[in-house]
């Protein structure tokens, strides 16, 4: 059985603006990357999915299950975390997520239990009583994942959840993000607009852009290797392009890599000699593959950064 299914969706407002056109997709099992310009119809799609909002036209289906018509269903099985900030300020982070696994059918007392493990899950147990309002929007964030969570679901909906945060905190939320997919079993969509983090976490890739389907496959069939070899050492990095280019190996730079064109079988030999005649410490030597960023260069709504 499918994750998701749809065939020929179209969501039309007012009949003068569409959001999605006619988009036939079929997903596995899995995490699963949805990327997209802002406006590409990504929300939309998780609208309709959620059962929030009727498709103008095509069928959808989530987990085996018409959402258009068993919106209740659907909301069981299926956890949802907002692209906004939509907490209330006064409350604590574990009365909101009970509250949320009451509203999803749970008992009190197991709802309790089950929002005090999802706290734990995303790092929240220790301040789990204090006050949402004084959180930080990383805090915030994690606490929109653990209420997605606390009915234990079959999949997870994640509208950009690394909207906001530094650095730091969007690593350790796609680390978390990885670990519930890997882990705890839970397929996870994660509608972003960041090919980079899609990249780093999912193991497939949806790319939408104004409402039509650009690509849907696995990320391990997007990025192939490629003619390049990516050659790092940990000091001596312009001495080694030298070097190689008066071996005829003229190597661009990408940061820390040197990238050499593979001319032929030998060229690693070369590199290897080339090093070691030098006296540099070796980190990496291998052979380039495709970034998902690369695929879409002529969408530059799409942004690359963090590949």
């Amino acid at each position: 059985m499918s994750l998701i299914a749809t065939e020929s969706l179209t969501k039309t407002y007012g009949g003068k603006v569409t959001a999605l056109a006619d988009l036939t997709v079929d997903v596995e099992p899995g995490v699963i990357g949805l990327v997209g310009a802002n406006g590409a119809g990504k929300s939309t799609l998780l609208k309709i999915l959620l059962g929030l909002l009727a498709p103008t036209a095509g069928t959808v289906s989530v987990l085996g299950i018409d959402p258009t018509r068993d919106t209740d269903a659907v909301r069981a099985r299926v956890g949802y975390m907002p692209e906004h900030d939509s907490l209330p300020p006064d409350v604590s982070a574990a009365e909101f997520v009970t509250h949320l696994g009451r509203m999803s059918g749970l008992p009190r007392t197991a709802a309790r239990e089950r929002a005090s493990e999802a706290l734990r899950h995303v790092g929240l147990y220790e301040e789990r009583y204090r006050q949402i309002g004084g959180y930080s929007t990383g805090m915030k964030q994690r606490v929109k994942l653990a209420q997605a969570l606390v009915h234990d679901p079959d999949l997870l909906l994640l509208d950009e959840p690394t909207n906001g945060l530094d650095p730091a905190g969007r690593d350790a939320m796609l680390a978390l993000v990885h670990r519930i997919g890997t882990e705890f079993g839970i397929s996870v969509v994660v509608c972003s607009h960041l090919l980079g983090e899609v990249e780093r976490i999912c193991d497939q890739l949806i790319a939408i852009d104004g409402g039509r389907l650009l690509r849907a496959d696995r990320i391990s069939s997007m990025t192939t290797a490629s003619d390049v070899l990516a050659v790092e050492v940990s000091e001596g990095t312009d001495a080694l392009a030298a070097h190689l280019a008066g071996l005829g190996l003229e190597a661009s730079r990408d940061g820390r890599l040197l990238l050499v064109p593979l001319a032929d079988d030998a060229a690693y030999d070369r590199i290897l000699r080339a090093v070691a005649e030098l006296d540099l410490p070796l980190h990496r030597l291998e052979q380039r593959r495709h970034r998902v960023a690369e695929l879409f260069a002529t969408a530059p709504a799409l942004e690359a950064a963090d590949v």
